[in-house]
């Protein structure tokens, strides 16, 4: 899984909390190499337009990529495309699936490697490891492979979700759009409309059930893509007030009243039957073909991500299409087509790799027109590059579906990080599991959800992000 998340999108993030990063961070910098050690290990060639960051002809670059719904190829292909511009420069690439616990023992160690894909549910929480990471300004004021300054090649906003505390370090490459999923043809066929409010939600629920199937499914690991819904349908309900009270852990933000009427439509839902059963002990992917492919659900909230995670799972002509999250009425104040998008898959450069130069300079890789229209046309989600989508959408109705998203919504885009931010997305996937299971109310999940914000809160160990 990605997220994307939550980010995920795509998917997060730190098992045991931001509190073991923190510790990492700490212990780091008092094993890690001195800065005189590295010098003398770290390749280093002559800097110019084609080489800003002075990488050595001939080197090797170590990249550490989460293995989830886009894989590593893309970084593979970014490996092929990066020697045309510097000569012999080699990418290794290494799955990873578990990202804190295998790679912040090497932030201890003082030998990260040199470019991470810092995603998954065990995301490595930013703020816990801040100061151990490169500021990416210099890769977006760099010129591109076609010769254009990076930063006016690429969307607007992209450095905001990997600024933290003022700090530009994580480069978010794929441009995720988070809405709520559905076979084209399956709503054709029998009449049906995506929902705009959750009421109509709750009627197409209804009409499932008469059907044979059912409203929703989810998966044990992805317990928590209800969560992004539910924020994103209070924050377009009750506005930027939501978000803010959420993103600074404010001690009622569980409470808020756009967020307790989602929540008593999705406890109705529960109760009703209209989730799949079982979802909570059935391995994600597994539930996510329960949709995609038996049909056995009619929506399903997720990121962008979600064509290419299930290609191999998905009923043939599904015409997968994405719409807006519902809101709770007819008069948000947000409009409905206000969707939550932002840049994910977070790229990170540790401080103290071997050749931190080599791992920026994949990253200008990937930022070329080559890379970039190689990964929407294999991967079918767009990234931060503009101009690399045609139309057609390569034939992809989920990709056509999310420029639509993004057209439709014009300015009216928004987006929070306070779940990454503090890597406390698997802590969340406790009670949410058992709320979608039927074995927890609406209140009882306000309450756990409210402790978890509460604990991070309350811990002045934790360095809290600035909230605009």
């Amino acid at each position: 899984m990605t997220t994307r998340t939550g980010s995920l999108d795509r998917r997060m993030f730190l098992r045991g909390a931001i509190a073991t990063a923190a510790m990492a961070s700490m212990a780091a910098a008092c094993s890690s190499p001195s800065s005189d050690d590295k010098d003398k290990s770290t390749p280093k060639g002559k800097t110019s337009d084609k080489n800003p960051f002075g990488v050595a002809e001939n080197s090797k670059v170590e990249a550490a990529i989460f293995d989830g719904g886009y894989g590593v190829d893309y970084v593979t292909f970014a490996g092929t495309v990066l020697p045309k511009q510097i000569k012999g420069v080699k990418v290794d690439v290494k799955p990873v699936v578990d990202i804190a616990p295998e790679l912040q023992p090497r932030f201890v160690g003082g030998n990260p490697p040199d470019l991470i894909d810092n995603s998954g549910e065990d995301q490595i929480g930013f703020l816990g490891i801040l100061d151990q990471l490169e500021t990416l300004d210099d890769v977006l004021e760099a010129n591109s492979y076609e010769g254009k300054k990076i930063a006016d090649t690429i969307y607007a906003g992209v450095k905001e979700p990997g600024t933290y505390n003022g700090k530009f370090v994580a480069l978010n490459y794929v441009m995720t759009v988070y809405g709520v999923w559905y076979s084209k043809t399956l709503f054709e066929a029998n009449g049906w409309t995506a929902p705009k409010t959750w009421d109509e939600a709750y009627e197409l629920g209804k009409k499932a059930k008469a059907k044979g199937k059912y409203l929703f499914v989810h998966g044990k690991e992805a317990a928590t893509y209800y969560q992004t819904l539910l924020v994103d349908s209070a924050i377009k309900e009750g506005g930027d007030e939501v978000r803010i009270a959420l993103e600074k852990l404010d001690k009622k933000a569980w409470s808020h009243p756009a967020i307790q009427g989602v929540l008593t439509v999705l406890e109705k839902m529960v109760k009703e039957g209209m989730f799949v059963p079982g979802g909570s002990g059935t391995q994600f992917q597994k539930a996510q073909a329960a949709w995609s492919n038996d049909q056995k659900a009619l929506l399903y909230p997720t990121g962008g991500w979600i064509e290419n995670e299930m290609k191999d799972a998905t009923k043939a002509d599904f015409q997968m299409t994405g719409f807006p999250g519902m809101t709770l009425t007819a008069s948000p104040k947000l409009p409905w087509e206000s969707i939550h998008a932002a840049a994910g898959e977070p790229f990170i450069v540790p401080s103290q790799a071997k050749n931190a130069a080599g791992g920026k300079e994949v990253l200008r890789a990937m930022l070329s027109l080559e890379a970039a229209s190689n990964f929407s046309k294999t991967k079918l989600a767009p990234t931060i590059v503009k101009d690399t989508v045609p139309a057609d959408g390569y034939g992809s109705s989920a990709l056509v579906s999310q420029s639509e998203m993004l057209a439709g919504a014009g300015e009216n885009i928004f987006n929070w990080k306070f779940v990454g931010a503090y890597g406390i997305n698997t802590d969340m996937l406790v009670p949410w599991n058992s709320f979608l299971a039927g074995d927890m109310d609406a209140k009882g999940l306000t309450s756990a959800l409210q402790k978890i914000c509460d604990k991070i809160a309350d811990d002045d160990s934790i360095e809290k992000f600035e909230v605009s």
